[in-house]
């Protein structure tokens, strides 16, 4: 018997009782199923973090000043006013690894343009800001070096900004007012939507540091120089950890602290932070896919199980086949080609139904997902092998039947 006519059989045979071999199938389709999309939700997760690295700027490490205590209270970061412009320029200079140290304070603000007002952030930065956030500029340009010095009064609008005062028209020119003081758009920057805590990072307005502590959010009465936080972009990647290092070294010796005490500084790696995100998501998925995995074994002991029934039912056929000819392994194939091709057209509809359940899945709890070719044929794959496997006991049992005992078979 060839294989086409194998398969004819097959399709025949599983024809006959057609309600038998969709609960058969069930299995294989839902394991196909839960596989394609737990890893499309998975891979979904991942490369949403990636994104998000991106938009708060690779290689990145940000300075954040200390947590002041007070009678035995110890307060949040930033509490304490140990970070200056001072640091961030000494960590340009001194750090080899360093490519730029942005210093910068921020608070919120209400900005007017016309009869349109909008709440928002003010960040007070230098030039290099965008530089370290890997922050392209749309349209306009990025205030110099010159205009920090001279405390001017120049803006550049995130893009949430630039839209809610401005609607659709060009803001670049425009003067409109934060806290009552008139500021010039110079640009607006590319949008980078929301950040891993749910922020809106293009709900921001960047302005000059020296404008910023002069004339918009104040500077800090105890240390005019101090800032909120100084954002170093570091040249590659590799050199993170040297760079982290080198940084702490250099705090420590410029704000003198003791061999044992504690940094009044902190250091954050988002890379980092992000990295262990995408691990978390990563080992989940795979636990999914390893509970989607088990659901097709468990369509394999189905498989199995109707397949022993039709050997049962059909033992008069075999024994009939066997005495006009057919030798043992053609029987063998017939059952073999059978239990496969069950398990294939399972692995089929588990296809159709895993690409839509992502789709609802995407639709539904707004997840991104990014549908795998890779996960889909390991899906498929394995429920043939799982036909193979669960398949080949029952024909191998139907092969060695004995023709006139099965002859005899009631």
């Amino acid at each position: 018997m060839n294989v086409r006519a194998s398969v004819s059989s097959a399709v025949g045979a599983l024809r006959a009782h057609p309600l038998r071999t969709v609960l058969t199938m069930l299995g294989i389709i839902i394991g196909v199923a839960a596989v394609i999309a737990m890893v499309s939700v998975g891979a979904g997760a991942q490369s949403r973090i990636e994104e998000q690295i991106r938009s708060m700027g690779s290689n990145l490490i940000v300075v954040l000043p200390g947590a002041a205590t007070s009678g035995g209270i110890r307060w949040g970061l930033g509490s304490q006013n140990t970070l200056t412009e001072d640091d961030a320029r000494a960590i340009a200079v001194e750090v080899p690894a360093t490519e730029v140290a942005a210093p910068s304070v921020r608070g919120g603000a209400q900005t007017v343009f016309g009869n349109t007002n909008w709440s928002t952030v003010i960040h007070g930065v230098t030039p290099d800001y965008v530089i370290a956030r890997e922050w392209p500029i749309a349209n306009g340009k990025m205030f110099g070096q010159e205009d920090v010095d001279a405390a001017a009064k120049v803006a550049v609008l995130g893009e949430t900004v630039a839209r809610n005062l401005f609607g659709e028209s060009d803001p670049v020119g425009q003067t409109l007012r934060i806290k009552k003081v008139p500021f010039t758009v110079v640009g607006v920057l590319e949008p980078k939507g929301q950040s891993a805590w749910g922020q809106d990072q293009d709900d921001t307005i960047l302005i000059p540091i020296a404008t910023a502590k002069k004339k918009v959010l104040g500077a800090n009465t105890s240390n005019p120089r101090a800032v909120g936080a100084v954002s170093v972009r570091v040249r590659d990647a590799t050199l993170m950890g040297d760079a982290q290092a080198q940084i702490r070294d250099l705090l420590r010796q410029r704000h003198r602290l003791q061999p044992g005490q504690d940094d009044d500084f902190n250091l954050r790696v988002l890379a980092e932070v992000f990295a262990a995100q995408e691990e978390s998501a990563e080992v989940m998925t795979r636990l999914l896919a390893a509970i989607a995995l088990v659901s097709l074994l468990v369509g394999g002991i189905g498989i199995m199980n109707i397949m022993l029934v039709s050997v049962t039912e059909r033992t008069r056929e075999i024994g009939l086949r066997m005495a006009v000819g057919a030798r043992g392994r053609d029987i063998l194939t017939q059952f073999l080609v059978e239990a496969v091709t069950l398990s294939a057209l399972g692995g089929v509809a588990g296809i159709g139904l895993g690409i839509v359940t992502s789709w609802v899945i995407a639709s539904l709890a707004e997840w991104r997902i990014e549908l795998s070719p890779e996960a889909i044929g390991l899906a498929f794959g394995f429920a043939a092998v799982v036909g193979v496997f669960f398949g080949f006991y029952p024909a191998r049992k139907a092969s060695r039947l004995d023709p006139i005992e099965a002859l005899r078979y009631e």
